[in-house]
């Protein structure tokens, strides 16, 4: 999904100037005519997400600079690029006062717009790195926090929102690196015990003989190489909210004293004489189905359904492939300028490709891609070659796999237009599509509908929002229909 880009000008030729250079640029224009309408769209509480704003600074009613004032007001924190036919000083002064990022003088040139639209971006993106580590470090995360414009995400985020108003035990379940622990973390910073320690155990990370006291804590002398007293962690988060991170690797034994304390709200340390009491909140996390655990013995059942009371499955990242090209522009904005390098965005070819791989390390892997191509690149711009790891995968097991290439175009068509997106640049050619196959029979329509798809994904060079768009359905069952295409696919189960 690309980046969303509001305009608001009251001049429709300008506006219809703007919105084409806007989708040229690779994003999403949203259209407004007046002030009042762009106020109304950026404050509204089932708002569209919107990255950045292009503000006409004079139109009739609220203008510019009262648009930047109420989204001041409001606390909406988008980067805004005003424009106006008029350039004196005085307006741009007054425009970065009233906290516009960038000033841009009617008509606006597309280089002059996209370098403007891209820098503007590049920095809200640094901005929101750097707020989320600080509140990661703060232990205020909220859910604002969390990169996503996946609808499958929309449905997990309100579920958890509804956790955090409550005590209610959570059981996070997720492959691994899809973000378990930063959703523990924002349920964490949006209830009422935000003000209280937030304690993570990897629970797979315990040696089995240190678990109980880890967790529960001992008294000097319990055990051979206890010297000093150790509280445990239940009593360190006590007030607060306890995550267990992997907790199917619990063995038997501390599960048994893990069940007691969450059903008496006390713990014993090892050696104690007397139970503690602990008011914690409790937060799981696993990357293994428990019930398959419990029906293994593994596991045991009634601590099952203590945990399981608020189940919250994160969908990994082959799910939600529109969330790609957001996270890889925070995570470039972020570790060009941990590594001081001046890399202003990747290429709309690589953010194709990356975007079409099944991401089996999901978040953690597509983070650890970017920091080695950042780290790596001799360009200011990240291509397909800045991420080889990759691309071998992503030919071999998407692309070869199809008839037609899905995303990368044919070396005769047009430049790419450098940024965070893919540019529209439809292909010369028209298509055709044959109704009857070898034999002369009428094609099956699954076959059809594919063939069109993939020609609708080179004719738009790969911009998936814009091809959803002229085929009328949406994104995520545009990218369901790739699957199950790959899936039937006898020449993908061929090459697998």
């Amino acid at each position: 999904m690309a980046a969303t880009i509001l305009i608001a000008d009251d001049d429709a030729v300008q506006r219809r100037l703007v919105e084409n250079m806007v989708q040229k640029c690779g994003y999403e224009p949203l259209v407004v005519d007046s002030g009042d309408a762009a106020v109304a769209l950026l404050t509204a509480p089932d708002a569209p997400a919107i990255d950045a704003v292009v503000l006409d600074l004079v139109m009739p009613g609220l203008d510019g600079l009262g648009v930047l004032a109420k989204m001041r007001d409001a606390g909406v924190n988008i980067p805004v690029i005003v424009q106006t036919a008029h350039g004196g000083i005085d307006n741009v002064v007054s425009a970065m006062r009233a906290g516009a990022q960038d000033f841009v003088v009617k008509p606006v040139g597309f280089e002059r717009l996209q370098v403007s639209l891209r820098n503007a971006l590049n920095t809200s993106a640094l901005k929101g790195e750097l707020q989320r580590i600080r509140h990661s470090r703060e232990g205020r995360l909220t859910f604002a926090d969390i990169i996503t414009r996946s609808e499958t995400m929309a449905a997990v985020l309100r579920t958890a929102q509804k956790a955090a108003a409550s005590s209610i035990p959570v059981l996070v379940e997720g492959e691994s690196g899809v973000g378990k622990e930063l959703f523990a973390r924002a349920i964490h910073g949006s209830s009422e015990r935000k003000s209280k320690p937030f304690v993570a155990v990897n629970c797979g990370a315990i040696p089995d003989n240190l678990v109980e006291s880890i967790l529960f804590g001992h008294e000097k002398g319990a055990f051979t190489g206890a010297t000093e007293r150790h509280m445990g962690k239940f009593v360190e988060a006590s007030g607060g909210t306890l995550f267990l991170d992997e907790v199917g690797e619990l063995p038997l034994a501390a599960q048994v004293k893990l069940l007691r304390a969450l059903q008496e709200g006390t713990v014993e340390a090892v050696g104690g004489r007397k139970p503690v009491k602990v008011d914690v909140r409790i937060i799981s996390a696993t990357n293994r189905k428990l019930l398959d655990l419990v029906k293994g013995g593994a596991f045991r059942e009634d601590l099952f359904y203590r945990l399981h009371v608020l189940p919250l499955t994160i969908p990994p990242l082959r799910m939600r492939r529109e969330d790609v090209p957001h996270l890889l522009r925070h995570f470039l904005a972020r570790f060009a300028a941990e590594e001081n390098r001046a890399i202003t965005g990747i290429s709309g070819e690589a953010v194709a490709h990356l975007a079409q791989l099944d991401w089996p390390g999901n978040i953690r892997q597509l983070e650890n891609t970017v920091y080695r191509a950042v780290v790596m690149s001799e360009s200011d711009l990240l291509g397909l070659a800045d991420f080889p790891q990759v691309l071998s995968h992503a030919v071999t097991d998407s692309q070869l796999a199809h008839s037609e290439p899905l995303i990368v175009a044919p070396s005769t068509a047009p430049a790419m237009v450098s940024g965070s997106d893919i540019p529209i640049a439809p292909l010369a050619t028209a298509g055709s599509l044959s109704m009857l196959n070898a034999t002369g029979e009428v094609r099956p329509l699954d076959d059809m509908e594919n063939e069109i798809i993939r020609f609708a994904i080179s004719h738009y060079r790969g911009q998936m929002s814009e091809v959803a768009r002229r085929l009328k359905i949406g994104r995520s069952t545009l990218y369901r229909k790739l699957d199950e295409a790959a899936a039937n696919d006898p020449a993908e189960g061929d090459a697998n």
